[in-house]
């Protein structure tokens, strides 16, 4: 997903000075003023759940690990600014993830790095291969939005060589089942350029479904393109992940009874 400058142009929420996630808002209006205004009270049995409270989230909003098959989430650490340096110096990187044109600066970087990776405003982890521990990437959540359940996706898998092989899918599919099924969103959204095909195959490999775009928002190559908006909400999620984290059996096991050892459908599950 795209990623923005720190200082540079904002996001929905903090142009509209939203406040520190960890605050839990009032509601508004609030209900005495609601009831004499003729609006029907809430239902407190539909209202979402109070999970993004300082209390919750020093519990669950950064996991110390998330284990795949062929990655491995953690906190980033201060040392893995060098490789966001060398990610972001390259111009195909810079090309598919940044609003600006061209590579960022090293300077640029650091507070980048300092704002939006290791900040409080987002939860952002590394991508390691689990096999080697290698670091080839970094995705994130920001722009939490605590009384609608939602926050937006970002990823980029800064090694050219490991694009292609399925491990942004997979950490994706991490990602999404840490925010539904760990932090108890409703929905995450993401932004990305409509010229990055490879990332919008991923993106629909784990249920991600268009919602519109921003038309000839985004100069590349000397030409406008446009930004491709989607999301994936709850029961969506809930709907597919079996299928998509491997756990469902393979029609010939679940015939034959086989024990929960059965590797899952080729083409279903993340590669």
């Amino acid at each position: 997903m795209p990623t923005r400058r720190a200082g540079g142009r904002r996001g929905r929420s903090e142009r509209a000075g939203a406040k520190d996630w960890t605050e839990a808002p009032a509601a508004w209006p609030p209900p005495a003023e609601a009831a004499a205004a003729g609006a029907p009270a809430e239902s407190p049995s539909k209202r979402p759940p109070r999970w993004y409270t300082l209390a919750s989230m020093s519990r669950n909003w950064f996991p110390s690990a998330i284990e795949g098959r062929t990655v491995v989430l953690r906190p980033h650490t201060t040392r893995n600014v060098a490789a966001f340096t060398r990610w972001y110096a390259d111009p195909e990187v810079a090309r598919l993830t940044r609003y600006q044109d061209g590579p960022m600066r090293a300077d640029d970087v650091r507070r980048f790095f300092e704002a939006r990776v290791t900040g409080s405003g987002s939860l952002a982890l590394a991508i390691h291969l689990r096999e080697s521990d290698r670091l080839i990437g970094t995705c994130a959540f920001s722009q939490l939005d605590g009384d609608n359940g939602s926050a937006l996706f970002h990823i980029t898998i800064g090694e050219r060589e490991c694009w292609g092989r399925g491990y942004g899918t997979e950490a994706t599919a991490l990602m999404l089942e840490h925010a539904f099924g760990t932090l108890g969103l409703h929905r995450v959204g993401l932004a990305v350029f409509a010229f990055n095909e490879r990332a919008i195959r991923s993106y629909r490999k784990v249920g991600f479904v268009l919602e519109g775009r921003s038309r000839e928002a985004i100069w590349r190559g000397g030409a406008f393109s446009d930004e491709i908006h989607m999301s994936i909400l709850a029961h969506e999620w809930q709907a597919i992940r079996g299928r998509i984290l491997g756990l469902e059996p393979t029609p010939s096991t679940a015939e034959t009874g086989a024990g929960a050892g059965a590797s899952p459908p080729a083409e279903e599950a993340i590669r």
